[in-house]
């Protein structure tokens, strides 16, 4: 009995310590089409550790997602440039030989096909339905996506953190989220594990009337990369350490 308390203690402690995440300062710069970057300093309570968040919030209503093939290995700021994106972050998994790993769709060209692991959960896509973050077995191709992508695992659903995730190895992380008001996000932050990332996305407000419904983990670790163009020229990059296989880029309508 005193180890099965002992295990419920522990449980709840680390439970805690996910939650204890606060804002501590944010930033705010407008880019195109109504797309705004938030630079977002987050401070843990229990441990005083701090994590940085950069996020592309958008609307749905005035701009649509792509996924953009790398099959070359490009950066992701030079194809953000070329292609006219507003904001952009990495994609998912690809193997040794740079083969996209899981379901992606492209201009609505099927370039890999959909796959069945426990890693790769769910799948961010974009059809006439909207930007959507979906579990695999909600996906059908009758939905005619014109962007998709399968990665992994889910961090938040039907507004709650996902707790099964892993809270011991801290890596950057990159990730896209869907939530109320018709808006969504593509983020990238610094070193922090899966669980830590959830309980954030889970419990901060990081947007004003914007509560996160839904979030999916992208490719992290040397992989993880974000651009936004800025309003009055230039942009904001955090530049991939690897190539990477594909990217998923905000558009206007």
């Amino acid at each position: 009995m005193a180890k099965h308390n002992a295990a419920l203690l522990l449980l709840a402690v680390a439970a805690t310590a996910h939650a204890d995440w606060a804002i501590r300062s944010t930033e705010l710069e407008p880019g195109h089409a109504g797309v705004v970057h938030r630079h977002v300093v987050m401070e843990n309570g229990s441990s005083r550790e701090h994590a940085v968040i950069e996020l592309a919030i958008f609307s749905t209503k005035s701009c649509a997602l792509r996924v953009i093939d790398n099959e070359v290995g490009e950066s992701l700021a030079g194809t953000m440039s070329r292609e006219k994106c507003v904001a952009g972050v990495n994609g998912g998994y690809f193997s040794p030989d740079f083969a996209p790993v899981g379901l992606l769709i492209s201009d609505g060209k099927l370039v890999a096909p959909l796959q069945h692991s426990r890693l790769i959960s769910g799948i961010l896509s974009a059809s006439q339905r909207g930007v959507q973050i979906l579990r695999v077995r909600e996906f059908s191709r009758r939905q005619k996506a014109n962007a998709a992508i399968q990665c992994g695992p889910f961090l938040v659903d039907h507004y709650e953190r996902v707790r099964s995730l892993d809270g011991s190895r801290a890596a950057r992380r990159t990730f896209a989220a869907t939530g109320t008001n018709d808006r969504a996000l593509l983020g990238v932050s610094s070193e922090i594990s899966l669980a830590e990332l959830a309980a954030i996305l889970a419990t901060a407000r990081l947007a004003d009337d914007f509560k996160i419904q839904r979030a999916l983990n992208l490719d992290g670790g040397s992989s993880s990369a974000f651009w936004f163009a800025r309003e009055n020229g230039g942009a904001f990059s955090i530049q991939e350490e690897t190539p990477v296989r594909d990217f998923v880029g905000v558009v206007p309508k």
